[in-house]
């Protein structure tokens, strides 16, 4: 009874974890929206999809998630393929370049369908695995079918919507839950020469801007007042915030009128945001909450159980990777490449998509593992 009890407090707290990122990411929304009148209605907005992420949350937690995934593991596919060909007809850019949203019924809110089929993409990945470790992982075969599991993924992805962002973060995930699961590290790091080699033979085939981006993080002059504007401007709100920041709702380029000041500042920047008004303590903060809830994610995949352990390192990865990226592209050290702060980053799709996730974890870590005629036994 004692365990039980253990157990059920550590995975409710990765969920508080969660609640305290996601209020914190709403006050630096708050903050960061005041400036514009078109704006105000952005932290309502993320309040609304804070609301129905905890609900998803709780829900997925109670549902027997074991016993659906058994009988209808066929449909992620079908659903996952299926809302990303949703954009070739309904997708537009939101303003980002990136054919990446649906509007919703009403035009107040947008659908990121890849933000869904994330989850979609991790629970399949970790059947996958799951059905191919019986003969072996690291035969040529394994890799192989699951090479060519994310790769039909992300090339559907990049295909229908352009999206780099969140190519990136996909194969992120892929890589995190090979390793995890157990294959050969050689493997993963001849894909990953692949992978570079893919990149240099398709670079001028990459549109100019996208090139762009990834060339003014290695030389911070080549653009300053163009692709590297928004990362210049980042570099200066977090410098000016030192280690107290300048005060909440007191930010110098947070709460400024001016089109020279930190774009994009509630979206891809608020952990910009936070450093200026913050400073160094806002934003250890930050790392300090998504570290904890990544951790979490970590210390439940280390239960004896496949289907937990598989999925668990996903999310891990899938949050791990959005902060590095996050950060990163804030501090000049990684490209603009629209990639969100997870819980903290302005964006319905993604809050939902992350709760989404922590339920699925949460109620994996609840049941018991089923009986030796499921898939699922460890």
């Amino acid at each position: 009874m004692g365990y039980g009890r253990s157990r059920r407090k550590g995975t409710w707290g990765l969920f508080i974890l969660c609640l305290l990122a996601s209020l914190y990411g709403l006050a630096l929304i708050f903050s960061a929206t005041r400036y514009d009148e078109d704006l105000h209605s952005a932290a309502l907005k993320q309040a609304v999809a804070l609301a129905v992420g905890v609900g998803l949350c709780l829900l997925l937690a109670v549902l027997p998630l074991r016993t659906l995934l058994d009988k209808l593991w066929w449909l992620l596919p079908l659903v996952s393929v299926g809302l990303l060909l949703l954009l070739v007809p309904l997708g537009n850019d939101d303003g980002t370049g990136n054919k990446s949203w649906i509007a919703l019924p009403g035009g107040v809110f947008n659908l990121q369908p890849a933000e869904v089929v994330k989850i979609l993409f991790i629970l399949l990945l970790a059947l996958q695995l799951i059905a191919l470790e019986k003969k072996g992982l690291d035969r040529p075969v394994a890799v192989l079918l699951l090479g060519l599991h994310v790769l039909a993924l992300c090339g559907l992805l990049y295909g229908v919507s352009g999206d780099i962002g969140m190519v990136a973060v996909y194969l992120a995930i892929y890589l995190v839950m090979l390793w995890s699961a157990g294959v050969h590290p050689l493997w993963l790091l001849g894909e990953l020469a692949l992978g570079i080699g893919a990149v240099f033979l398709l670079w001028s085939r990459l549109p100019e801007y996208v090139r762009m981006r990834f060339l003014v993080v290695l030389d911070h002059d080549l653009d300053p007042l163009g692709k590297g504007f928004q990362q210049e401007r980042s570099l200066l709100a977090i410098g000016s915030g030192q280690i107290t920041g300048q005060g909440y709702l007191q930010g110098t380029q947070t709460q400024s009128l001016s089109a020279s000041a930190l774009p994009a500042r509630h979206t891809d920047f608020i952990f910009s945001v936070a450093g200026e008004e913050l400073g160094l303590v806002g934003c250890l903060l930050i790392l300090l909450l998504l570290g904890a809830i990544v951790l979490g994610c970590i210390l439940l995949a280390r239960r004896e159980d496949k289907l937990l352990s598989c999925t668990a390192m996903g999310v891990a990865g899938m949050l791990g990777a959005q902060t590095i990226l996050n950060v990163a592209m804030c501090l000049y050290a990684a490209p603009v490449v629209g990639v969100t702060l997870p819980f903290f980053s302005y964006g319905g799709s993604s809050l939902i998509a992350s709760f989404g996730a922590v339920g699925v974890v949460l109620s994996l870590a609840r049941d018991r593992i089923p009986g030796s005629g499921s898939w699922f036994r460890a």
